[in-house]
């Protein structure tokens, strides 16, 4: 018997593709990525012999040019059925996200088109309905504090703010947001755990995804306590930065 406390926050691990390959992005730049040996199947099965019951995906071609790159990587992630994938990365289109739904991806995640494309996103929420989607909105925080939402693989700044990004979809049933710091992605900096602990008590309906920066246990549990209902980890887990010990309250099959 294990005897640790299961916190209600899951860890989700995240791997990124890129041509095929897992690899991790500084701060959201191509051209500054690390490239990891491990292969996307192995990852996820040891990922999910640990006690994950998600995997994050990310389709960086897919991201920075709108194409689908790495499809056949994901087709056969989503082949297996321990662990539930939520995939994002260039879904902009409503051909996009019903071919990444069909090929049995659990949930899509909408980036930029939450931002540009307001009223298409809102009628995919009620069409796939709320648990099949999640919204990611990607901040840097300005001079003021204020999270700012960049857009298209960060390569563009918009001077929508996080809470006003939110606010379009209100009254739809949005349930799940993905929020990332940019600042702190890769970087093994500590996340922001300020950002999350007011986007919960702002919006308390919404389960908050955390991603960006976190490098420790301790920082896991902050974000737990600071409201958010997942958290995203690629660099830490991969680098395995953290011990199986210390990752178990978090995974919820462990």
């Amino acid at each position: 018997m294990r005897n640790h406390v299961r916190h209600n926050m899951r860890l989700i691990p995240a791997i990124d593709l890129k041509a095929g390959h897992c690899v991790r992005l500084l701060h959201g730049d191509f051209a500054n990525e690390t490239r990891y040996a491990a292969d996307p199947m192995a990852l996820l099965a040891n990922y999910r012999d640990l006690g994950a019951d998600w995997l994050h995906v990310v389709d960086l071609d897919g991201a920075k040019d709108g194409s689908l790159g790495n499809r056949s990587i994901v087709v056969q992630l989503a082949a297996q059925t321990a662990v539930k994938l939520q995939v994002g990365g260039g879904l902009r289109n409503t051909a996009a996200v019903t071919q990444m739904l069909d090929l049995g991806v659990a949930r899509v995640v909408i980036g930029s088109a939450a931002v540009t494309h307001v009223e298409e996103v809102r009628n995919w929420l009620e069409h796939f309905g709320p648990e099949r989607m999640a919204l990611a909105f990607d901040v840097r925080l300005d001079r003021s504090g204020m999270p700012r939402v960049a857009t298209h693989g960060w390569q563009r700044q918009s001077e929508l703010s996080l809470w006003s990004a939110v606010a379009n979809f209100t009254d739809s049933q949005l349930k799940h947001v993905l929020c990332t710091d940019v600042d702190r992605d890769g970087a093994l900096t500590g996340p922001n755990i300020a950002l999350y602990r007011e986007a919960a008590q702002r919006h308390p309906q919404i389960q908050w995804q955390a991603s960006g920066g976190i490098r420790d246990a301790r920082d896991l549990h902050a974000l737990a306590a600071a409201g958010a209902t997942a958290a995203i980890s690629g660099k830490a887990l991969l680098e395995e930065l953290i011990s199986v010990e210390d990752l178990q309250p978090f995974l919820p099959n462990a």
